[in-house]
């Protein structure tokens, strides 16, 4: 079974396009931001200085994903990606769309040099800012890369944030990260983030949509998550959801469906998260392909994609 990174915001800084793998940041990272940074590890976007070839990265992109993912994405979604206009002339420029964001439900993206502290991370997104890396990947990394690049970030992550019940969702999640690095449970937190803000679908009455910022944004996630028998399609519960590890190397084994995005916020501004952890200290975790008794079961899935190798050809 992969191992797992120990917090959302290395997580989130270490996605891979195609699937996902975390790498913590050294024991021997310097403590404070990078040269060129701020003291709150933001740096200039410097929009001017992409090229046309970035730009045309951005474009060929986002085409594919836009023709893809009408009848696949979720109705905000899809909304955020109108009111942004994130197509235009290529990679956004973060002041525009910060605009209409700011307008719509008091968040903006801020851009950062890489990996950044779990405290800097939450504390962000507690005060309504997204954290976005800056550079975008190579023309011959359209469907594979180590790191969250702008597309992901920007393209998978921010239509999202034009949703009030989302934005505060997201809110919400950076105030608890900032409570959980005092409890020590981090690594359970982390599973609520992967879970839902990066690999999360959504039930509606035309069937499940995807949300998760990890799967719009990948071209081959957005069809194996709705279309492939093999992956679990399990209703969100969220003690479930905390107990139960990723995949940070492939597509998920399993993808935990959410019934509305109200539904969400309310599970996570609703719990007390501390009797919650400590249960979780004496819990086992669950086998992440597991079923479990009271598991919702919207797909029984085969796996038949992990026990082939998945796309190493090693058998998980």
């Amino acid at each position: 079974m992969p191992g797992e990174a120990p917090s959302a915001a290395q997580l989130e800084r270490n996605f891979r396009a195609n699937g996902a793998i975390l790498m913590p940041m050294s024991a021997d990272a310097p403590s404070g931001p990078p040269p060129g940074a701020r003291a709150d590890w933001t740096i200039d976007q410097a929009w001017d200085r992409y090229t046309e070839a970035e730009h045309q990265v951005w474009i060929t992109l986002y085409e594919r994903q836009a023709q893809l993912l009408p009848g696949r994405a979720c109705e905000p979604f899809l909304k955020g990606l109108d009111a942004l206009d994130l197509h235009r002339t290529g990679i956004p420029d973060f002041a525009r769309i910060n605009e209409e964001l700011r307008r719509l439900t008091g968040w903006t993206v801020v851009a950062v040099p890489g990996l950044v502290p779990d405290d800097v991370f939450f504390e962000h997104l507690a005060n309504r800012r997204f954290p976005a890396g800056q550079f975008i990947r190579r023309p011959d990394q359209l469907d594979y890369l180590q790191e969250p690049d702008v597309f992901h970030d920007v393209f998978g992550h921010v239509p999202m944030l034009t949703d009030p019940v989302f934005a505060d969702y997201m809110a919400a999640y950076g105030q608890g990260g900032l409570r959980a690095l005092h409890l020590g449970r981090l690594r359970n937190l982390a599973r609520l983030y992967w879970y839902t803000v990066e690999f999360g679908l959504l039930e509606t009455p035309q069937g499940l949509r995807i949300y998760g910022a990890g799967i719009v944004s990948s071209h081959a996630e957005s069809r194996f998550a709705l279309d492939d028998p093999s992956p679990n399609r399990l209703g969100f519960d969220l003690e479930r959801v905390m107990r139960t590890p990723y995949r940070i190397d492939d597509f998920q084994q399993t993808y935990f469906v959410i019934p509305s995005l109200q539904s969400l916020l309310d599970v996570t501004v609703n719990t007390d998260f501390a009797p919650l952890y400590a249960r979780l200290a004496k819990a086992a975790d669950i086998p992440l392909a597991a079923i479990e008794p009271g598991d919702r079961v919207f797909t029984r899935g085969t796996q038949g994609y992990a026990r082939a190798g998945g796309r190493t050809g090693k058998a998980a």
